[in-house]
């Protein structure tokens, strides 16, 4: 099972047959919304629990995981487009998109809706994060 992005950027949850890994058995449509939870779902918690994890004992760091919903202003833009870390003090340290995991994404990442970013910040950097990633 997987999450393919087409080129023109639809999104399919593909279901491979059990005898051939490498054919598909059934592709079902999926919204930028269902993409992204199904996204979450096969790898970006794992991820969160990991880093909250390793920044137990460190107080105010906090973890947490934003959908990039279709609506944002930030959609075919650049990672660096988007001045999270000048602008709120939180850094993007991973992005799931697809059920792949890109860690650390350089400024010039670009962004697709459905992606979901891993952020590392204080609580105030990350709900101000929240905000920017959905109104800009």
């Amino acid at each position: 099972m997987g999450v393919v992005i087409l080129r023109d950027g639809t999104m399919q949850l593909i279901i491979s047959q059990r005898e051939d890994p490498d054919a598909c058995a059934a592709a079902i449509p999926l919204s930028v919304e269902e993409a992204g939870a199904i996204g979450a779902m096969l790898g970006a918690p794992q991820l969160v629990t990991q880093l909250s994890d390793e920044h137990r004992d460190l107080p105010g760091v906090n973890t947490q995981q934003f959908v990039l919903s279709h609506e944002s202003p930030y959609v075919g833009q650049t990672l660096g487009d988007t001045r999270l870390r000048t602008r709120t003090g939180v850094s993007v340290v991973a992005v799931s998109r697809s059920g792949n995991v890109f860690p650390s994404p350089i400024p010039g990442f670009e962004l697709n809706a459905g992606d979901v970013l891993i952020i590392v910040g204080t609580s105030a950097g990350l709900d101000n994060a929240a905000h920017l990633i959905n109104d800009g």
